[in-house]
């Protein structure tokens, strides 16, 4: 067992490594039971396969256009050449799944009709022998569908994240204001993520704890993190513990945060490897814990008001009433995400900003700060920044929102800070009530109701002005990918997409949407 700073293994010969995705997967099994999809599994293992998103493609080698974590769609068209090819037809589909496990694709899904009438026999025992799903696609359903589905499967789950994520911070803050309130918050914690949370200093030493503990090699892996983080080492560790007798039969995710306060403390927390929101949820718990074992003023008055500040909040407060303690009127939201070949900390950057109002990175999420407005926010070394415009307390929901979309397109375009501007009072926009607004937005959109997929698609691709590279990266998909949904949506709005003046009235319409679901 080693700290999570120990590199991933190397992928396979001719694969990039790409970072796992942080929307929530959705179970095969559940696109399989799904009665008007119509989906037939024919080959390969059945039980736990994750799918993240769908890719359609007819090429002979998708090693070059996957992700990983895929559901492959073909119709077959790339097995006419091959069937005359060197080999024959079954050398060439047992590469062609071995190509695809490779890629890191997580099934195959085989459309019938119009090419085949049927999933080729070869490549049902391809898939079989490399332990790759095989789905068979009836002719009624396209593969529009299949992709949309998954699509509403991750908004769903998503949504029961938030939700869950919402309930515990409610449940956490309630469990501060108790009479005894860090044993109160330890059992909430455990409560919430279902596993084991613990109060542990630097040499072992348990400070009180909650849930069904690890023994043995999990005890001794969660003082380790603890005197990782505790000593002056990095704010958080985390370590996965493999099946066995000192974890279930799944294993078991310790995961360690750095307290600050007059005495070294880490909050080491116990959960299932495939739970991320657990993660989110032990970090509110930190920022708690670390309030409640720190002391109640301390030599900077300015942090004690930060505090004071954020345990306000976390008890209900609402942000106008605890504006005041925070000493600025304005603030500007940034978001940050480190580039791969940096080694810069999220406390370098803290300094860097000027703030200490920062909240460090954790799936979904990129890294957080709060900057007051009259600090001026440049590009730093290995970081690349969404900044927001400077706002209100009240109205930082809103920033944050914004700086988060200005991080998706410094991403995308590469570029080291991009900043959002909110449009001023001139803009076209107010030239229309917002109800007339989404009124026509609606009505214009309306082909595209039912596929999130192109929607999305249409949204980044006008904000990045058409470019099909950049376009593709923000959305993690292939620019042919991008190429074949933006010719789609023409078709669907009846539309030319080339033309300037309608890339301005869509354009306007995803604004009005954004606004409105801004609202609610």
């Amino acid at each position: 067992m080693s700290p999570a700073t120990t590199p991933p293994p190397p992928a396979a010969p001719g694969v990039r490594a790409v970072p796992p995705p942080s929307t929530p997967p959705v179970a095969l099994s559940a696109l399989l039971a799904r009665t008007d999809l119509g989906l037939r599994q024919v080959a390969g293992p059945r039980e736990g396969i994750a799918i993240h998103w769908v890719h359609t493609s007819e090429m002979a080698d998708p090693v070059p256009y996957l992700l990983g974590g895929e559901m492959l769609l073909t119709a077959g068209v790339h097995l006419a050449e091959a069937a005359g090819g060197e080999g024959g037809l079954d050398a060439y589909l047992d590469g062609y799944a071995a190509r695809t496990v490779a890629a890191g694709a997580a099934a195959l899904g085989f459309g019938i009709a119009p090419v085949h009438d049927a999933v080729p026999r070869a490549l049902v025992a391809a898939c079989d022998r490399h332990g790759l799903p095989l789905v068979e696609v009836p002719p009624a359903t396209p593969f529009t569908a299949v992709e949309s589905a998954v699509w509403q499967a991750v908004t769903q789950a998503r949504h029961r994240e938030l939700t869950r994520l919402s309930e515990a911070q409610r449940a956490l803050a309630a469990a501060a204001a108790r009479p005894d309130p860090a044993p109160a918050v330890l059992r909430a914690l455990a409560r919430h993520v279902d596993g084991w949370a613990a109060l542990l200093a630097p040499d072992g030493t348990e400070h009180g704890s909650a849930g069904p503990g690890p023994t043995g090699a999990g005890r001794a892996a969660a003082a380790h993190l603890a005197r990782i983080v505790g000593s002056g080492g990095p704010s958080s560790a985390t370590d996965t513990l493999p099946a066995g007798p000192a974890s279930p039969a799944a294993g078991t995710h310790l995961t360690a945060f750095a307290l600050t306060g007059p005495r070294p403390l880490a909050l080491v927390v116990a959960t299932r490897p495939d739970d991320p929101p657990a993660h989110s949820i032990a970090g509110v718990a930190a920022v708690l814990l670390s309030l409640i074992t720190g002391p109640a003023t301390g030599g900077d008055p300015a942090a004690a008001d930060h505090a004071a500040a954020l345990a306000r909040l976390l008890l209900g407060a609402h942000p106008a009433d605890v504006a005041p303690l925070l000493g600025h009127p304005l603030w500007t939201v940034v978001h940050a995400e480190p580039r791969r070949d940096t080694a810069a900390s999220p406390a370098s950057l803290a300094a860097a900003l000027g703030t200490a109002l920062i909240a460090p990175p954790g799936p979904p999420s990129a890294l957080r700060a709060l900057v007051p407005a009259d600090r001026e926010i440049t590009a730093h070394p290995g970081w690349t920044l969404g900044v927001s415009d400077p706002v209100p307390v009240a109205e930082l929901p809103a920033a944050d929102r914004h700086a988060a979309s200005a991080l998706r397109r410094a991403l995308a375009r590469r570029a080291p800070l991009v900043r959002h501007r909110t449009p001023g009072p001139h803009s076209i926009s107010s030239l229309v009530t917002p109800a007339d607004a989404q009124q026509h937005a609606r009505a214009l959109l309306a082909p595209l109701a039912d596929s999130p997929p192109l929607f999305a698609t249409l949204h980044n691709w006008l904000s990045l002005h058409g470019n099909w590279d950049r376009t593709a990266t923000a959305l993690g998909l292939h620019r042919n990918t991008v190429r074949q949904r933006i010719t789609r949506i023409a078709g669907l709005l009846d539309t030319d997409l080339d033309d300037p003046d309608v890339r301005m009235e869509l354009w306007f319409a995803l604004r009005a949407l954004d606004r409105d679901a801004r609202r609610e």
